[in-house]
């Protein structure tokens, strides 16, 4: 099951607050820098393993309290920087939870060895040829 499909959202708090950049006299009156918290050990729509690894992915951006946060004031809408935050917030749990496929050993076909070797053996003509001749 898709993570966006779990009702996560209703799990993480905003906070919206004025943040400087380009906008001129707008930066000062509207809060546009968006907020995301998401309290990972208590939640509810992930279970025990998912939080372990999100913790442990994650760590670098999760507080002591085991807090996710993320900010975005990129753009002078706050709607826009919610969104953004939360395509941020998705992609990194995604990211997290994304378990790679294992590797199967294989051993080298016959014909791969077969090639390895003769060129081998021509390398090593070729150093030979460089010898000087033998009386």
């Amino acid at each position: 099951m898709k993570l966006r499909e779990r009702n996560i959202e209703q799990e993480l708090k905003f906070s919206f607050s004025p943040r400087g950049g380009p906008g001129g006299q707008h930066v000062n009156k509207t809060s546009t820098q968006v907020e995301l918290r998401f309290h990972v050990p208590s939640s509810e729509c992930l279970s025990g393993d998912e939080k372990r690894r999100i913790l442990q992915k994650l760590k670098n951006r999760i507080t002591q309290d085991g807090e996710f946060i993320l900010t975005s004031s990129d753009t002078r809408s706050q709607m826009k920087n919610r969104d953004e935050v939360l395509e941020k917030f998705y992609q990194l749990l995604e990211q997290a939870l994304h378990r790679p496929k294992k590797r199967k050993p294989t051993k080298p076909s016959k014909t791969a060895k077969k090639k390895r070797l003769e060129k081998k053996k021509q390398h090593a003509e070729k150093k030979s040829r460089r010898k000087p001749p033998s009386f």
